[in-house]
Order: structure tokens, then C-alpha cells, then sequence
């Protein structure tokens, strides 16, 4: 599978959106300045390697609320599979339904992908660190999924 290119690296403003989270309520990542966040976007809910990556960040939540970060996650899936990938796996943060794929183009981590010798449109697995003033201050585009936490601890000390 290739991995993801965004035109968007560190010391970049991080592109403001608007969209849905798995509530149905809007979110604006301006909403967030002030506050440090992990946008972390994903390709599906419930898929092995997406349920490995959440989970990590699940079972580390307390260390990111801890270090003053909100933990938010980005896929195309609607607010309902949202929801059932939150319930099911017990996920305390917010999902976000980008059903128009308007923050994944923004992001530049959507495009094609090929996978078992078929060629797709689909999201990068791809997560950005963004500081207090919407500043992005880590890109991490090869993500581990089972020990992603380990990834994005490193920038955070």
C-alpha cells in the first residue's frame, strides 16, 4: 500500500474545517485553538489496522488529557458508524464524519492507493500534531498502528 504524501508539514497552519462528529454536532478545528491537538485520519471504522490504531490511542488517552491534548479522529465513515466503532470499542474521544472527503483533500491525505493489485481512492493513514496556535508541529505519515502512541510520545516530551 503507498503511503500517504501531504503537501503539509511542520510549521504549517493547520487548514481549519468544518464537519460533523459522530453526534451529528459540528466541529471547526478553530473550535480547538488554544488547545493542542492529535488529528489523527483513518481510513475505516472497524477494520483491523483502524481498530489497532484507535484502540492504542484509547488505551493511552490518559497520558495525551494528561499533556493537554484532545485526541480527534477523521474518516469518511458517517456519524452512525461512528458511532458503533465508539461504542464497540469504547473510544472517549470524538470521531469525525468527513463524508464530503472536504478535510482529507485539505489535509492532502486522500488519493489513490492500490492494495492486493487493485487501485482505489481512499484515505492515508496519516496523523498531525497541531500546538495551541493551530501551528502543525509533527506529521507522522508511516504510522504503526499497533504502537502509535510510541510515535506521537516522542514530539510531546
Amino acid at each position: 500500500m503507498k503511503k500517504g504524501t501531504t503537501h503539509l508539514k511542520e510549521g504549517d497552519r493547520a487548514p481549519d474545517f468544518t464537519t460533523k462528529n459522530e453526534l451529528g454536532e459540528t466541529v471547526k478545528l478553530s473550535d480547538y485553538l488554544g488547545k493542542k491537538v492529535v488529528l489523527y485520519f483513518y481510513p475505516k471504522d472497524d477494520t483491523p489496522g483502524c481498530t489497532k490504531e484507535s484502540c492504542n490511542l484509547r488505551d493511552n488517552y490518559a497520558v495525551f488529557r494528561n499533556k493537554g491534548y484532545v485526541v480527534l479522529g477523521v474518516s469518511n465513515d458517517d456519524e452512525k458508524s461512528h458511532q458503533k466503532f465508539i461504542k464497540k470499542y469504547q473510544l472517549p474521544f470524538n470521531l469525525l464524519a468527513d463524508t464530503t472527503k472536504e478535510v482529507v483533500e485539505k489535509y492532502g491525505v486522500f488519493g489513490e492507493k492500490k492494495f492486493m493489485g487493485k487501485t482505489f481512492n481512499g484515505i492515508f493513514r496519516t496523523t498531525f500534531i497541531i500546538d495551541e496556535k493551530g501551528i502543525i508541529e509533527k506529521v507522522i505519515s508511516d504510522v504503526d498502528t499497533a504502537n502509535h502512541t510510541e510515535q506521537l510520545l516522542e514530539p510531546l516530551k
